[in-house]
C-alpha cells in the first residue's frame, strides 16, 4: 500500500512543479518581451505626429525579411505562451471574497475581463494591421488606410479606444501580480505602493495609446477608406 501511495503522489508533485514553472514563465513573459515591446510599439506609433512617412518608417517598415521574422517570433511566440497560460488560469482561478477585500477582487475581475477583451483586440489587430496586409496584399499596411479607418469608420475608432484601454490596464495591473508572484512585494504596505506605481504606468500607457489614436484620427481627414 505504501508503494502504491507514493506512486500516485509523484505525478501530483510533478504536475504541481510543472504548473509552478508555467506560472513563472507565463508571468515573466508578460514583462519581457511583451511588456517592453508594447511600450516600444506605442512609442513608435507616436511618430504619427511627425507625418505619414515617419509613421510608416517607425511602425511598419523593417530593414530586412530576417528582421521582420525575428520581430514576429519575439512577439508572437511569447504572446502564444502567455495566452495559453492565461486561458488556463481563467478556467481554474476564481475570486476569493472571504480572504480578500472588495478592491482586490474587483481588480482581479477587471484583470480577467480585460484579458478576454485584449485577446480579441490583439487577434483582430494582428490580423488586420500586420498579417493580412503582408500575406494577402504583400505589403505593410499603408498609413492612409489606418488613418482613414480611424477617421471615417467609428466602430474601428471605438474598438481601438477600448482595446488599448484594456491593454493598458492589463499590463499595468499585471505588473503588480508579477511583483507579488516573484516575491518583490510581500506586505500590505508594499502592495499599496505597487498599486500606486501601477496606476501611474496605466495612465502613461493610456496617454501614449490614445495620443497615437488621436494622431491617426486627425491625420485621416484627407483620406477616404479604400481609395489610394
Amino acid at each position: 500500500m505504501a508503494m502504491s501511495t507514493r506512486s500516485h503522489e509523484k505525478p501530483t508533485a510533478g504536475a504541481a512543479h510543472a504548473a509552478f514553472l508555467w506560472s513563472r514563465l507565463g508571468s515573466i513573459l508578460a514583462v519581457a518581451p511583451l511588456g517592453v515591446w508594447t511600450v516600444i510599439h506605442l512609442w513608435n506609433n507616436l511618430a504619427v505626429f511627425s507625418g505619414e512617412r515617419a509613421w510608416e518608417a517607425a511602425v511598419t517598415e523593417h530593414t530586412s525579411p530576417v528582421s521582420l521574422a525575428v520581430t514576429t517570433a519575439i512577439v508572437l511566440l511569447p504572446l502564444g505562451i502567455h495566452t495559453g497560460w492565461g486561458l488556463a488560469r481563467l478556467a481554474t482561478s476564481r475570486p476569493n471574497n472571504r480572504r480578500y477585500g472588495f478592491f482586490a477582487n474587483f481588480k482581479y475581475l477587471l484583470q480577467r475581463v480585460s484579458a478576454v477583451g485584449v485577446l480579441a483586440f490583439l487577434g483582430a489587430h494582428l490580423w488586420l494591421a500586420f498579417l493580412r496586409p503582408r500575406l494577402v496584399e504583400h505589403r505593410p499596411e499603408p498609413f492612409r488606410d489606418i488613418a482613414a479607418e480611424m477617421r471615417h469608420h467609428p466602430p474601428t475608432l471605438v474598438v481601438y479606444l477600448l482595446g488599448t484601454l484594456g491593454v493598458a490596464y492589463h499590463l499595468a495591473n499585471g505588473l503588480t501580480g508579477v511583483a507579488m508572484g516573484w516575491g518583490v512585494v510581500a506586505t500590505q504596505a508594499g502592495l499599496r505602493k505597487a498599486d500606486r506605481v501601477a496606476a501611474v504606468i496605466f495612465a502613461l500607457l493610456l496617454a501614449m495609446s490614445w495620443g497615437a489614436i488621436y494622431g491617426l484620427w486627425n491625420a485621416g481627414l484627407p483620406f477616404t477608406p479604400g481609395v489610394d
